[in-house]
């Protein structure tokens, strides 16, 4: 869709009279208060496309998908969504703080579905039963590399139950170690072939860690029914961490519940999708309410290993290090990355960071709207930060480009992104698209410097380009 450059202009104009910072001067104009922002929203993705629902297993949080908003806009209760994952699903949204959706067809990073895991912050795999394609286990790699949360629940082994040959073990065995991105041994874990009957494996002693002590309370048990553990690896991902362990295990091996990162993404794992069950969902199935079990604590297991996976806590890392080499926390560093604070943290020119109906926001309601005004002008955006030694780093932002040039060959237009003295890329009006496109850069190699992130935009004398900046990111890891 084109921008119109006189709507534009109009807008911010209007904007001017509600109160908005002018940035380049510091100076509010206008009486009105500023307008509230929306808090951050967290967002997972629940996977029911590799047969999730197969056999006995419901491992959904509803059925009504993508949106289980669709079934109760405002549930109160695990029965008003109908699922076996409910509970965690109606836990999360009660919160106020965590958008769900549920993917029921293949797997995808970058695209433009509503469930590209391009617009989540996490991925949950509820004991998949069928193998991920080559396509999707780079989406999956990719996604975690450049800072999402991958939560994965396995079962025993020779749980295969829609009897294709592959059990989860196997299939999420396959996503570690046959994948496109790195298949040598990322997480720094493997997923024992076992078939351990019953058992309350204990949480270890660590008040520090996010996962074992988060705000939806305390983990001291989990439980085991007809499940499997891990063997650690910390020679390959020093960042492995075993934090609930089968009775007369430690260390690497009989590990129920661990954590990791790769890259800028975190990992959890969980050896049994019994726990995850709250013993209600669709007619027809057996089902066994693990989720309240009285002996342990696997509800707050589950949320709190999503807050952690998500960034809603933040806490210790499972592995306490990363892709630094154990010398680094992994963080997101830019302020109001997102831009819902408005005009705070970010030096911009007049009119930039604005929640203008004229072009969308990837998410929430405002973003950063360089050029498009149709005549000559330039546009910056900019924020230093300090990146920390040791660390490797990642700068991430999604873009649109929108233009009224009808030129296929001459950038008439140009958005140039610099970090510190380094020209990182430079878009103009013939990256052109219908909607955002991620782009991610190493910038390991300003760790140890306070750096400028800036993004300056170029306009010719005659029709409009807009590039747009939404979901910024500096994850350090």
């Amino acid at each position: 869709m084109l921008g119109s450059s006189r709507s534009r202009h109009r807008f911010t104009t209007a904007l001017a009279g509600f109160g908005l910072l002018v940035t380049g001067a510091a100076l509010q104009v206008g009486t009105a208060a500023a307008p509230a922002h929306a808090a951050t929203t967290y967002r997972v993705l629940f996977d029911d496309g590799h047969a999730e629902e197969a056999g006995n297993a419901d491992w959904i949080i509803s059925t009504s998908k993508p949106d289980p908003l669709a079934q109760d806009s405002s549930p109160s209760s695990e029965t008003d969504w109908t699922g076996a994952l409910s509970s965690w699903g109606v836990a999360l949204q009660k919160t106020g703080s965590y958008s769900m959706k549920t993917a029921t067809s293949a797997l995808t990073y970058g695209g433009s579905s509503t469930t590209d895991l391009s617009n989540f912050d996490a991925l949950v795999l509820p004991e998949p039963n069928t193998l991920f394609t080559t396509a999707e286990k780079t989406a999956i790699m990719n996604f975690v590399k450049n800072g999402g949360g991958l939560f994965m629940i396995s079962d025993h082994t020779g749980a295969d139950r829609n009897n294709d040959g592959y059990d989860a073990v196997e299939i999420l065995n396959d996503l570690m170690t046959n994948n496109s991105v790195d298949s040598t041994d990322p997480f720094g874990f493997s997923i024992d072939s076992l078939d351990i009957s019953s058992g309350y494996p204990a949480a270890i002693s660590d008040s520090s860690n996010a996962v074992l002590n988060g705000s939806f309370g305390t983990v001291t048990k989990s439980l085991i029914a007809d499940g499997t553990t891990a063997t650690l690896k910390p020679s390959d991902n020093s960042a492995v961490k075993g934090l609930v362990y089968r009775s007369g295990y430690s260390g690497n091996t009989g590990a129920f519940f661990a954590t990791s990162t790769f890259g800028s993404g975190r990992v959890a794992f969980w050896g049994d999708s019994s726990p995850i069950d709250d013993g209600t969902g669709q007619s027809g199935n057996t089902l066994y309410d693990g989720w309240n079990d009285s002996g342990a604590t696997n509800a707050a297991l589950a949320l709190n290993a999503t807050a952690w996976l998500t960034g809603a806590s933040s806490g210790s890392s499972g592995g306490g290090g990363g892709g630094g080499g154990g010398t680094c926390t992994s963080a997101q560093l830019l302020g109001n990355p997102g831009f819902e604070s408005g005009n705070t943290t970010w030096t911009a020119s007049s009119g930039v960071i604005t929640n203008s109906s004229s072009e969308a926001a990837r998410t929430g309601s405002y973003k950063a709207w360089l050029d498009g005004y149709g005549s000559a002008h330039t546009d910056t955006l900019s924020q230093s930060v300090t990146i920390p030694s040791g660390c490797s780093a990642t700068l991430s932002f999604y873009l649109h480009v929108d233009t009224a040039e009808t030129t296929t060959s001459t950038a008439y237009d140009k958005l140039t992104v610099t970090a510190g003295s380094t020209t990182l890329a430079t878009y103009s009006n013939l990256n052109a698209a219908s909607g955002y496109v991620l782009k991610s850069f190493d910038v390991s190699s300003l760790a140890g410097t306070t750096a400028t992130i800036k993004f300056s935009g170029v306009e010719g004398s005659t029709l409009q380009t807009s590039f747009v900046i939404d979901d910024t990111a500096l994850n350090v890891s």
